[in-house]
């Protein structure tokens, strides 16, 4: 029975694309949180068009990393 470092390096590269994925998907979740002022309108005006992309990438963003993270541990639990 041997190693065999291929499998081994593809998991590795695997793993780490998505660990940068994710991470960039919440970076830009959270810039995108900032960029429409935490979701809340400012100084009680209207929520302009901008604010309502920004608020709606910041979910998409938020989702996707909360997908990657539900089916990893999906893969793990049910072995």
């Amino acid at each position: 029975m041997g190693t065999t470092w291929g499998t081994i390096g593809g998991v590795f590269g695997a793993s780490l694309g998505v660990t940068v994925l994710v991470v960039v998907m919440f970076s830009l979740g959270v810039a995108a949180w900032a960029r429409a002022g935490g979701g809340a309108p400012r100084h009680g005006a209207p929520r302009g068009r901008g604010d309502t992309v920004a608020v709606a990438a910041a979910v998409v963003c938020f989702a996707a990393c909360l997908a990657i993270a539900a089916y990893g541990i999906d893969l793990i639990i049910s072995g």
